[in-house]
């Protein structure tokens, strides 16, 4: 099952409520704010603070 994009419009980090970002190649949502990402399984997102992974700052 893919991610129903037009889901972006109404989810929101549940940390910063702030905008989220698709992710195609990794299947997760990104909180840039928050600089933490959001797992998909099966097309669902997991919008849960235990659940976020940590982003890496690349430089």
């Amino acid at each position: 099952m893919a991610f129903d994009k037009k889901l972006l419009d109404i989810v929101a980090c549940p940390v910063c409520k702030g905008k989220l970002e698709f992710d195609k190649e990794a299947q997760q949502l990104i909180c840039k704010l928050d600089k933490i990402a959001y797992p998909i399984n099966d097309g669902i997102p997991v919008l849960l603070e235990n659940r976020a992974i940590p982003l890496v700052a690349q430089d």
